[in-house]
């Protein structure tokens, strides 16, 4: 994990709202949350090749009917 994008100071304000939005966008460029997901559970190579297969086929497949005409209602 980089440490970039995880310190927020509050202004003279004491906005802390704005703080908190600040912090969390900055996390989720980081891209912190996403390895902190990607690192709670173990996942097989074999699994992870299944689900990247079965998220590619239905990316296919929704590629396919968009570009299907739609029918002819009359």
């Amino acid at each position: 994990m980089s440490s970039k994008g995880r310190i927020v100071f509050v202004g003279a304000d004491g906005n802390v709202d704005r703080a908190l939005r600040k912090f969390k966008k900055k996390v989720q460029e980081d891209g912190t949350l996403l390895e902190l997901r990607a690192r709670e559970s173990y996942i097989k190579p074999t699994t992870r090749r299944k689900i990247a297969a079965q998220q590619a086929r239905s990316r296919w497949l929704k590629h396919l009917a968009s570009q299907t005409l739609p029918t002819r209602k009359f």
